[in-house]
């Protein structure tokens, strides 16, 4: 698995709310949004969006540390400085 920083990749930042993590049976709030590019085979995990998007996922830290994606995927991580939680 390597990690890539994409240019091309917009990510909307938001504020951070509470929403739980997207993983069965997690009960830790979310503070990261995860995002499949399909086209480029490629999963983008940012800070946690501003709002619920109907095709991508929350994670708590614990689950975006441990994210992998299947092989020939990229994973793109991208991070907010100075922020609390995810990244920090």
């Amino acid at each position: 698995m390597s990690q890539s920083y994409v240019g091309a990749v917009a990510v909307v930042w938001g504020t951070m709310s509470s929403r739980p993590c997207s993983r069965v049976a997690c009960a830790k709030d979310a503070v990261a949004t995860l995002t499949y590019v399909y086209a480029d085979s490629m999963a983008v995990l940012g800070p946690l969006s501003g709002e619920h998007e109907p095709h991508s996922y929350d994670l708590c830290a614990v689950h975006a540390e441990r994210l992998s994606a299947p092989q020939g995927w990229q994973i793109v991580r991208h991070s907010v400085f100075g922020e609390l939680g995810y990244g920090a």
